[in-house]
């Protein structure tokens, strides 16, 4: 055998050795294998461990909002309502059934606008009946100014002289009658007669002749008076069913909005106190909303801190990045003895569509400070619950975490204690952390 055959064999593959070391190399794999997937199980079970033994705190969280800003020295923050400061309820002067109503809740009115029509058809009735008792009175004071008509005072004057006339005959036929008695051709009954008839006679000259003169004369100056009187008395019964009938059309007082609107068509409306059933006793509830203020409760130990139209910045929780400016218009003239506060009205001064009545409202207090130089950082105070607070620094949630920030506080207000450094307004502040809470501690928020 050539030595360069025995080189080429020592170069082939012995495959018999190989076989013989594969299961050795599997063993090996399976083997790490193993060991892998007991470490993975122990560090599951062991975070698993820790976990259950720190427990997961439930949470209340409250946003922190900011009180005042650079130019202004915060003195007192105070929560209240929204109100109108004139809200008006419109009644009806008279009694009726609704007709038409043409405002809803809601709706924008100008003074004067036509809000509700009661039926009339009594008020017109009543009306016709008063115009009808002024003119006959009108026409009796035409009458008596002018006195008796110159066919009137003719006839009487007629029938004066026709009485003359007869009495004239009376008198001739009493005469003739006596004579006759005398000499005893008559009975003494037929004179009797006679001068009966004279006498009646007489007494229609006389009656006559009074009626002639009045005719002449016309009606005494009293009874002239007297019908004045009757006409200036039923003057006013027509202008009170006038104005009764004017009543049954309802008009808004002023320029405002509809806050309420509490009746349909159909239903009675009543001058009288009424209860919740049955007639109703006012149509709508309306306000002017440019004319706002908020109501606040001052507890006693601060009022002091306020002067007289003292300033302050009004935020609502509906809006909380809108401001209003507003200053103090009406202060209560005594206190609340249960609540142990004063009574406080801010007006709104720049009111515009978003505020309502009844919505929540912060008023930050203020007093004007010198501005800082235009190099000087701006400062922001939030407000924040004073349970809020632990030993100097608070808990903020992040990513469902407890997370521990230090504050600086700047005093307290009746809503809380101000933060001067520390939050910036919007976190997701835990109000009245467990005394065991961690930071970095796994956290739910509360519903």
């Amino acid at each position: 055998m050539t030595s360069m055959e025995t080189e080429l064999k020592s170069l082939r593959i012995d495959r018999s050795a190989k076989r013989s070391d594969e299961p050795k190399a599997v063993s090996k794999l399976i083997a790490i294998a193993v060991v892998v997937a007991l470490l993975a199980i122990g560090t599951t079970l062991a975070y698993r461990k820790l976990n259950a033994a720190t427990p997961v705190h439930v949470v209340q969280v409250q946003s922190p909002v900011a009180a005042s800003s650079t130019g202004e020295q915060n003195i007192l923050t105070v929560t209240g309502y929204i109100i109108a400061a004139h809200k008006i309820e419109v009644a009806s002067k008279v009694n009726g059934r609704v007709a038409w109503i043409g405002v809803d809740k809601g709706d924008h009115v100008k003074a004067g606008q036509v809000l509700v029509r009661l039926e009339d058809d009594e008020y017109r009735a009543q009306v016709i009946q008063q115009k009808g008792n002024l003119e006959m009175l009108q026409a009796k004071l035409e009458e008596a100014l002018h006195g008796s008509r110159p066919e009137e005072i003719a006839k009487a004057r007629a029938d004066v002289n026709q009485a003359k006339a007869d009495l004239s005959d009376s008198k001739a036929s009493l005469d003739r009658t006596k004579q006759l008695v005398e000499q005893g051709v008559l009975a003494k009954q037929q004179l009797d007669d006679a001068q009966a008839k004279y006498d009646a006679d007489a007494a229609k000259v006389n009656s006559l002749q009074r009626t002639l003169d009045l005719s002449v004369l016309g009606p005494r100056k009293e009874e002239i008076d007297q019908i004045r009187g009757q006409i200036d008395q039923a003057r006013g019964a027509l202008d009170y069913a006038q104005t009764q009938l004017d009543n049954t059309v309802i008009k808004a007082p002023i320029t405002g909005t509809i806050l309420d609107r509490n009746v349909e068509k159909g239903e009675f409306i009543t001058t009288g106190f009424v209860g919740d059933k049955g007639a109703k006793g006012y149509i709508v509830t309306m306000a002017d909303l440019n004319d706002l203020q908020v109501e606040l409760d001052i507890p006693q130990s601060d009022f002091p801190k306020l002067g007289p139209q003292q300033k302050g910045t009004i935020t609502t929780d509906a809006y909380p990045d809108k401001k209003y400016q507003g200053y103090v218009e009406q202060v209560s003239p005594e206190a609340d003895r249960a609540k142990a506060t004063v009574q406080v009205k801010v007006k709104v001064e720049n009111p515009d569509g978003l505020l309502r009545p009844d919505m929540n409202a912060t008023v930050n207090f203020y007093n004007d400070a010198a501005r800082q130089p235009s190099n000087e950082t701006a400062k922001q105070v939030i407000v924040i619950p004073q349970n809020a607070i632990q030993n100097g620094s608070v808990f903020v949630v992040v990513n469902g975490h407890a997370r521990k920030v230090n504050v600086k506080t700047g005093g307290t207000s009746s809503n809380g204690v101000l933060i001067e450094s520390g939050l910036n307004g919007g976190e997701e502040l835990i109000v009245g952390p467990p005394a065991d809470l961690k930071d970095g501690q796994k956290v739910e928020i509360k519903s």
